[in-house]
């Protein structure tokens, strides 16, 4: 196969892809949480419209997830995300100077289509296709760098708020992907360009014949699997405050969810370091058991504080964990040939579920109450557990016939 796949993926790439990573969550996500008082306030709104607003928009990249992973195989993702630079950038510029809410929420919707080509799933393909033999390890580099994104968006755009409108923090914001992210992202479209067209050159590796011996049913339960996943974190994580309080925490609820964060960086650094051997599939098993297991233990010893710590620190793990096999699982299961459409469908069945998440969970909690609501949400888990470890169980069965079939 040509060296432009097998190469090593260049240590700039990787600190440079973690930059915009930092950039493009920080400011196509992280910041509107703090922005949107501003906002409902400037067009005599609710907070409740704007965030209505925001989340359909996120509803609505989510089914632009599979089309940018077709276009990112098709141009090389480092293409992809220098057209998505300046999407974000105009989106933002525009979004800045929207008139009324209206408007405001089209732009907004507009942003976060765009966004598809700018974020995990495109830079996860970038990685692949730019550096192959490494890929695992540099997925888990990036998921390591990306993760400060809300430590260091939050907190800036606060400060930033105190000083400047939301407009001109917006404004602020686009200019970013121009001066930081295009370059760096039109340095790369060189890598990931000329490993796109070895691939199609290159014949057919074992792994690219997964959609026979069973890998129709890999990929849907793979689908499955993240979905469920995607669902029963983001009805948990929206709510977590509340909920916390509602079982009994009261103030230190605050502090239960503060520990969230530092748990996601921590089990990078814990895959980083022990985790080379592991299978993903049996990585993607154990982070989807991690947050059930957190939620028994919080329902079990509630309104003991130290149960509650358990159950953030198995929540943060579970979490980090399932952002790393996000990008790894596919390329285990299926290779490199067709990695970002596979992972756009992965993306779009997450990103789906977890923009439902917080209405359903709303519903059930109206409906069943806190503590049944979340029993609720440990036998969702287990489900999407279990869609993993049907994972394990087929490739186990391909990996025995293939052996048959050798001695055959």
């Amino acid at each position: 196969m040509s060296d432009a796949v097998n190469r090593k993926l260049p240590l700039w790439a990787l600190a440079g892809l973690g930059a915009t990573q930092v950039i493009g969550y920080g400011t196509l996500y992280y910041c509107f949480s703090i922005l949107v008082p501003a906002v409902a306030r400037d067009f005599a709104t609710s907070e409740q419209w704007v965030f209505g607003a925001f989340s359909l928009a996120l509803l609505i990249g989510a089914f632009a997830a599979p089309t940018a992973g077709r276009l990112a195989d098709r141009w090389g993702a480092g293409r992809l995300m220098a057209f998505g630079s300046i999407g974000s950038a105009l989106g933002l510029f525009l979004l800045a100077s929207a008139p009324e809410r209206i408007s405001f929420a089209v732009i907004l919707a507009a942003v976060e289509i765009v966004s598809t080509g700018v974020l995990y799933s495109t830079a996860f393909t970038a990685i692949v296709q730019a550096g192959e033999p490494t890929a695992r390890t540099s997925i888990v580099h990036l998921t390591l760098i990306a993760g400060f994104a809300s430590s260091l968006f939050w907190p800036l755009t606060s400060w930033l708020h105190g000083m400047m409108s939301w407009r001109e923090i917006l404004f602020a914001y686009g200019a970013l992907h121009v001066i930081v992210c295009l370059p760096v992202h039109l340095a790369l479209s060189r890598l990931t360009t000329g490993a796109v067209i070895a691939d199609r050159q290159a014949p057919p590796v074992e792994s690219d014949t997964a959609t026979s011996h069973g890998g129709s049913l890999l990929f849907t339960l793979m689908l499955l699997g993240f979905a469920i996943e995607g669902y029963a974190l983001s009805a948990i994580l929206v709510h977590m405050v509340p909920l916390t309080q509602a079982l009994g925490l009261g103030a230190a609820g605050l502090v239960v969810a503060s520990l969230f964060g530092p748990a996601q960086v921590a089990s990078r650094f814990v895959n980083l370091i022990f985790g080379k051997g592991l299978s993903q599939a049996w990585l993607a098993v154990i982070a989807s058991i991690l947050m059930p297991l957190g939620l028994v233990i919080l329902l079990s010893t509630t309104p003991w504080f130290a149960g509650a710590v358990l159950f953030a620190i198995c929540m943060g793990l579970g979490s980090g964990l399932n952002s790393i096999v996000a990008g790894t699982l596919p390329l285990e299961l299926f290779g490199r040939k067709g990695y970002g459409s596979r992972l756009g469908w992965s993306t779009a069945a997450k990103q789906v579920m977890s923009a439902v998440a917080p209405l359903g969970m709303s519903i059930s909690m109206a409906g069943l109450g806190v503590e049944h609501s979340l029993w609720v949400v440990v036998a969702t888990g287990l489900a999407g557990a279990m869609a993993f470890v049907g994972i394990l169980i087929v490739t186990q069965r391909r990996r025995l016939r293939m052996a048959v079939d050798a001695l055959g």
